[in-house]
């Protein structure tokens, strides 16, 4: 959630930032500016008809003990019709104060000074590469054509099971699925000083509010009707609201947490992309990194974070490429963000595995997050958070980087322990 300080006071600089994400989005904040100035107004009302209220009442005791009676009973007449027209306006307010708080929740992120300007995902920044894509003596084959081929992956059953997006995974691919994400979790919590959090994956629906999935993208959620809980899309939900609505002390941070969950997505707008394979899912594992920290060192933790991420795939000695995102493709909550995409050799190109994000403090006010520092002052913090990686998606590079001309695969040796 943005400042309504920094609205109010710098609205042209807050709708210029606005525009570097979509033309769309500017004339938001005069219809905010707008209900502000409303709420205000009433605000100011309220309070005054309540001053002059309690000026009456006390001008009525008076009366009362100087023997005036019938004044007193005229100005009682007119205390009652100002209470009435108080419980007007507070209900009044409370449905402005909705009105405004519905549209300011509505307002993505700025993005950060120094992220490329682009209108979508073509204008992405490459930052850097490593390792060097293999070089088959073979046509390689799509990962889901090796997993129906060893009997590991069955899509057929999977829809028979949920529908389509799902897929049964069987012997080594389901063992390999549970060995990356015990990889994954020693490694951040060995190597990078996470603490490891088990999470519930039923939210309730301000839960997701604060990490800005709601109102938004309401109709990429799986929601229990019966119940107001929606399953989590990512940890990063969880794992930044478990201090939302807390005060922290300063020596409490950086907090680094670290989570293995599946995650559900609907993927509304995804009708027709990576239909086949296991890409694209409606239910998937991932593994999570998020860290709450200080503000002046966030843009720090950032470059950390996606070095964390970046050592997974080291370690598995995959090829990929780290980009960052433009203004045009910046997330919702996102200040700035690095993509790191893995080589995919039957597509012959980089796809997304891990995206990493600087939030600075929009989650923070959303999830009223904040810290004491050390002149006692109360401050939001800031939230970071990226995958650790996305597991079924690592799958797919072991798969396909890794594999043989007889359509079997090997196994990454820092994963053969696991194994």
């Amino acid at each position: 959630m943005l400042d309504i300080k920094l609205i109010r006071e710098k609205p042209d600089f807050v709708k210029e930032k606005l525009r570097l994400r979509d033309e769309n989005f500017p004339p938001i904040v005069d219809e905010v500016l707008a209900l502000d100035n409303e709420r205000r107004g009433i605000i100011r009302e309220i309070e005054d008809l309540k001053a002059e209220r309690n000026r009456l009442s006390k001008e009525i005791g008076i009366l009362y003990r100087e023997g005036k009676r019938e004044e007193a009973e005229k100005l009682k007449d007119i205390v009652s019709a100002k209470k009435e027209r108080i419980d007007c306006l507070e209900r009044e307010l409370r449905d402005v104060e909705k009105r405004f708080n519905d549209t300011l929740l509505k307002i993505p992120n700025l993005p950060a000074d120094d992220v490329p300007i682009g209108k979508d995902e073509t204008e992405n920044v490459e930052v850097r590469r490593w390792g060097k894509p293999r070089e088959f003596d073979f046509e390689p084959f799509p990962h889901w054509e090796i997993g129906e081929k060893l009997g590991l992956l069955d899509f057929e059953r999977g829809v028979k099971l949920s529908g389509s997006r799902f897929t049964v995974m069987f012997k080594e691919a389901a063992k390999l699925e549970r060995a990356l994400i015990n990889f994954m979790l020693d490694l951040h919590t060995k190597e990078h000083g996470y603490t490891e959090v088990w999470t519930p994956v039923l939210v309730k629906p301000e839960i997701l509010i604060g990490t800005g999935q709601l109102p938004k993208f309401e109709e990429d959620l799986y929601k229990l009707c019966e119940e107001e809980l929606y399953l989590i899309p990512t940890a990063e939900v969880t794992l930044t609201n478990l201090h939302a609505g807390e005060i922290l002390k300063e020596e409490e941070l950086p907090k680094y947490y670290t989570a293995y969950t599946p995650c559900f997505r609907r993927e509304a707008g995804a009708h027709g992309r990576d239909v086949r394979g296991i890409l694209r899912q409606h239910q998937f594992d991932k593994v999570e990194l998020v860290k709450i920290v200080k503000p002046e060192e966030s843009y720090k933790e950032l470059e950390k974070l996606v070095q964390e991420a970046e050592k997974v795939l080291q370690l598995l000695e995959i090829p990929y490429r780290v980009v960052e995102l433009c203004t045009g493709d910046l997330g919702f909550s996102a200040a700035k963000t690095y993509d790191i995409e893995v080589w995919i050799p039957s597509q012959n190109r980089y796809r997304e595995i891990s995206s990493c994000s600087n939030t600075e403090d929009f989650q923070a006010r959303r999830a009223r997050i904040r810290f004491k520092d050390r002149e006692g002052k109360n401050r939001f913090v800031h939230t970071l958070n990226g995958s650790g990686l996305a597991v079924g998606r690592t799958l797919i590079a072991i798969m396909e980087n890794y594999q043989k001309k007889d359509g079997t695969f090997d196994i990454p040796e820092v994963l053969k322990k696991y194994m």
